[in-house]
């Protein structure tokens, strides 16, 4: 049976410095973090609170996908705050998250080749999903007014115990090391690594360079679900947006929303760490 962590092992994680995470709030249960961290805007201290599950009844993926995770074994959390960026950095929200999952999560799987398959997942080198997120933002008159990031992340979960719809394109950090993850360091790291990226960005830095350097699907033959139809090409890189760039056969595209449906092209050996 696995051990649910109580509120007070997660406090552990909270750090009063940092911008994002400075407080935890935990639930045994809860339909939605991203709900209750969005909520939590609108309290006093409440931006930057880590809203952590160990069991979400109606938990997001992207484009209205349920999030499956068995209870307390998995590291599903929450956190929104209001950015002071400019509009046009907005779709670097999503990169410089996966880049923290991605930091966070290789400190312990340093051989496993981990990377990211755009817009924001973060993959082995095999392209097996580790964690996924989800970016909801809201503008207000214009701009940037709040954003509000969900991460999951496989920790404890074996890919034989997942359903077979998800099994064979996913993995997790214990099946990678071969021994089980304790999640409270793992948030307090991943916080660490978010509350560096919030204040890079908030600075006018770039998440690009390192984007690009991680991205997983460069070269390989994709099909993309785009919401309103697939479109088919080689992955050529990230725009300046994030977009994703895709050599079509009516040319290069910029692609801003979406996600990779296929992959056709053999699996390289390596990948661009």
């Amino acid at each position: 049976m696995r051990r649910m962590t109580d509120a007070a092992d997660w406090s552990q994680a909270a750090d009063p410095a940092r911008r994002i995470g400075q407080a935890i709030e935990f639930h045994a249960e809860i339909e939605s973090t991203n709900d209750r961290a969005r909520a939590a805007l609108s309290e006093p201290g409440g931006e930057g609170l880590a809203v952590v599950a160990d069991l979400q009844t109606a938990g997001r993926g992207r484009r209205g996908r349920t999030w499956i995770s068995p209870a307390g074994a998995n590291l599903l959390f929450s956190v929104a705050w209001r950015p002071i960026i400019a509009l046009r950095m907005a779709g670097l929200l999503g990169g410089s998250a996966a880049l923290a999952v991605r930091d966070a999560c290789a400190s312990l799987v340093p051989d496993a080749g981990l990377a990211i398959r755009w817009p924001n997942d973060v993959v082995d080198r095999t392209g097996r999903k580790v964690a996924g997120l989800l970016v909801e933002t809201a503008l207000e008159s214009g701009e940037l007014a709040e954003a509000v990031i969900g991460i999951g992340i496989n920790v404890n979960w074996l890919p034989s115990e997942m359903p077979p719809e998800i099994g064979g394109s996913a993995t997790s950090l214990q099946a990678l090391l071969g021994a089980p993850i304790q999640r409270v360091p793992l948030l307090g790291s991943v916080l660490d690594a978010l509350h560096a990226e919030v204040q890079a960005l908030e600075r006018g830095g770039t998440p690009l360079p390192r984007l690009r350097a991680s991205s997983w699907l460069d070269g390989r033959q994709v099909e993309v679900d785009t919401g309103t139809g697939t479109i088919a090409g080689r992955a050529a890189g990230i725009a300046d947006d994030g977009s994703l760039l895709l050599d079509a056969e009516v040319g290069r595209l910029a692609l801003s929303v979406g996600e990779v449906a296929r992959v056709y092209e053999a699996i390289p050996a390596t990948v661009a760490q």
